[in-house]
């Protein structure tokens, strides 16, 4: 028998395999990981238990003083004194929630959570499904146009990327919409209340729909049922309106400075997490005092960088940001809090001015494209 050789096998070329694209890393975003690991390493995002504990119990104790106050004086006129306090600890319970809701009290994520939502729906009388969907959208795309749900055309335009469609009387009051904000901000609670019961009824999923809004029931109930019994109908509902207006306004006031007057970015902008919240945002100067009247809100620059930073460091910080925005030329606000609130009214007073016609701001116009 004779071997016969056996048929050659043509060979197999494997092609190479493509060389994955390479990734443009952005120089700002670059200085932006190194910015993060600076703050890091200098301990900037451990959390301040302590602080937040002492604050907690703090706002217990006022709280409980003013519920004593209004057993106190009964059925009587003052109690809308009362009211008013009583809507500056709900607005500081507010802050807290929405520090808990970022993770900046506790290291664990569940004890964050809850402690927010337990916060926003008995205390406050607020959705925290509702609240973390909003807020989290704003500080994605600050004063992005069709992104930042708080710069959506309601009451006031915030904006003019897109023409307006108010009727006369509407452009009419447009052209002095600053000078109605604050007026306007008395009716933020009550907007706050009912988005917030709007958004438990929807359809599709809401996480924890049923609990929350057995809280609030609870919260609203209890509280409504306290007034009606201890005051006449008339000064319970006195009580209600002034014990609202004033935590919206208190509200509202805290939140207005922060990005209002600040550049707008289109749409379809394209910018690096670094000048998208730098160049948005306004921080409001001042020391601690001014840090505890606005929950921290006054370090908004360094918030939004660092959301889960706790409170005490955002001071701490500031310098720091402020030095590296200063290299990569990236432009820092600061201002006090009277020329933030005349700086949103001359600006909402301009943009309501002009709403028939498309709004350009030469801050934004480097971002388009």
């Amino acid at each position: 028998m004779t071997n016969q050789p056996s048929p050659s096998v043509p060979a197999v070329t494997i092609p190479p395999r493509p060389a994955p694209p390479r990734t443009r890393i952005n120089k700002v975003t670059s200085s932006y990981a190194g910015l993060l690991k600076t703050v890091r390493d200098a301990g900037m995002l451990r959390r301040c238990r302590r602080y937040y504990l002492l604050l907690l119990a703090i706002l217990v104790v006022v709280g409980t003083g003013i519920w004593a106050a209004f057993f106190l004086l009964g059925n009587s006129w003052l109690q809308l004194a009362v009211a008013g306090a009583l809507g500056v600890v709900f607005t500081q319970f507010a802050f807290l929630g929405h520090e808990a809701a970022h993770q900046q009290v506790f290291a664990s994520r569940p004890a964050n959570k809850w402690t927010a939502r337990l916060i926003a729906t008995l205390v406050v009388g607020m959705s925290y499904a509702y609240w973390t969907d909003k807020h989290s959208r704003h500080h994605a795309r600050p004063n992005m146009v069709n992104q930042d749900p708080d710069i959506a055309q309601g009451a006031v335009i915030f904006h003019n990327e897109l023409p307006s469609r108010r009727g006369r009387l509407g452009r009419a009051l447009g052209k002095h919409q600053g000078y109605v904000l604050f007026p306007l901000l008395l009716f933020l609670g009550w907007t706050l209340h009912i988005d917030s019961l709007k958004y438990l009824l929807r359809r599709g999923p809401v996480k924890y729909r049923w609990l929350e809004m057995a809280l609030l029931g609870l919260r609203f109930g209890a509280y409504a049922g306290l007034l009606f019994l201890v005051l006449s109908p008339a000064i319970a509902v006195a009580f209600i309106v002034v014990q609202i207006a004033v935590f919206g306004l208190y509200m509202g006031g805290s939140f207005a400075p922060n990005h209002k007057g600040m550049p707008i970015l289109p749409e379809n902008s394209r910018v690096d997490f670094l000048t998208r919240q730098v160049v948005t945002s306004r921080n409001i100067a001042g020391g601690r005092f001014v840090t505890l009247l606005m929950g921290g809100l006054n370090h908004q620059i360094e918030h939004h960088l660092f959301p889960d930073m706790p409170r005490p460091h955002l001071r701490e910080v500031r310098q720091l940001v402020k030095a590296h925005c200063d290299a990569e030329g990236i432009a820092y606000t600061e201002t006090g809090l009277l020329h933030s609130y005349a700086i949103v009214i001359r600006y909402l007073n301009k943009v309501g001015l002009t709403a028939a016609n498309p709004f350009t701001c030469p801050l934004a116009d480097q971002f388009r494209r």
